[in-house]
């Protein structure tokens, strides 16, 4: 009954969104420094906007790192990170976990593009760790809020208050632009405030799509929405490309609603769609369809975020394998 719930409440929201969007044309995205031609170490770090608020949102945050001292001098330090690498491949840890994030590690030098993750309802931002301490180590900083009435461990849980997370991500988007000029926080003036995707899985898929309102700030630059769909005036400009991940027999969100959210969106955009798989299954390392969707996703990301046309146009090869994953796509000029 909970999941019966849960569904209707997500289709009312979809429903809802049904309008028509109004978006910019110019979808091109500008030049910036290569992306990173290897793996990064991972650090992590936690702060909390608005502590004091009505609303407070504390913060999970993996992001490259320096890589540590070697703990023998035959063993590079690099040697320990584990990513997706240039060619789009998945490469696991030693517990099949990913890379391993060091609190409060040195931030890599440089600026990084943001990722800003959205989890599922009773989820928590650590429970994305696999495929989040990948992208950090592709070089994204990846934010990951921990919303106050969705979370594993709310005390007051209410699933109605997905609608409110948007405006969440967007005082995260702002409080990030803040921290990069603050002196002597240790993300400042390591951060691309120009230079944001929002990505999120189910009820985080919905708030994902729910940031793409009409009149959204351009630092938005790309969504990933994984199992989820769209919100109230999703999916309007300006444009910005778009990824969508679902499980083609997922019981808690139907595929119908992901590839009607797909179907809605505006500009360039792919579906890399699951057969037989559920509400998430392929998030897990060494699951049928996992190296697939990180593949898919890093390759994603250094697209739009880093402008790396060599990763567009090697996702369809590094996303599909028959009888795992099938890709479409729109407006998106992939590989062959």
């Amino acid at each position: 009954m909970r999941v019966q719930r849960l569904v209707a409440a997500l289709l009312v929201a979809l429903v809802a969104g049904c309008g028509p969007a109004v978006a910019a044309t110019d979808d091109r995205v500008p030049s910036f420094r290569p992306a990173p031609p290897r793996p990064y170490a991972v650090g992590v770090r936690h702060f909390v906007v608005d502590p004091d608020g009505s609303r407070p949102l504390p913060v999970t945050v993996w992001y490259p790192a320096e890589p540590a001292a070697p703990p023998h001098a035959t063993t590079p330090a690099t040697a320990r990170v584990t990513a997706a690498p240039a060619g789009g491949e998945a490469a696991s840890g030693p517990t099949g976990s990913g890379t391993t994030a060091r609190p409060d590690a040195p931030v890599a030098a440089g600026r990084f593009p943001v990722v800003v993750y959205s989890h599922g309802l009773h989820s928590l931002p650590d429970l994305h760790a696999p495929l989040t301490t990948r992208w950090a180590a592709a070089g994204f900083v990846v934010v990951a809020p921990t919303y106050p009435r969705t979370n594993l461990r709310a005390r007051d849980f209410t699933r109605a208050d997905v609608r409110n997370q948007p405006a969440d991500g967007w005082r995260l988007i702002r409080h990030l632009v803040r921290l990069d000029a603050r002196p002597g926080d240790p993300l400042a003036g390591h951060l691309a405030v120009d230079r944001f995707a929002a990505a999120g899985h189910s009820a985080g898929g919905f708030t994902t799509a729910g940031m793409f309102t009409s009149g959204h700030s351009r630092r938005l630059r790309a969504g990933i929405v994984i199992a989820g769909g769209g919100l109230a005036g999703s999916f309007a400009g300006p444009v910005a490309p778009l990824l969508f991940v679902h499980g083609g027999a997922d019981p808690i969100v139907p595929e119908s609603v992901g590839r009607a959210a797909y179907a809605r969106s505006v500009g360039p955009a792919a579906f890399l769609g699951l057969p037989g798989q559920g509400h998430g299954e392929y998030l897990t390392p060494d699951r049928p369809g996992f190296a697939q969707v990180l593949a898919a996703t890093t390759d994603f990301l250094r697209w739009t975020l880093y402008d790396d046309r060599r990763a567009r146009d090697r996702l369809r090869a590094d996303a599909v394998v028959p009888g795992v994953t099938t890709l479409t796509t729109r407006a998106l000029p992939v590989g062959r």
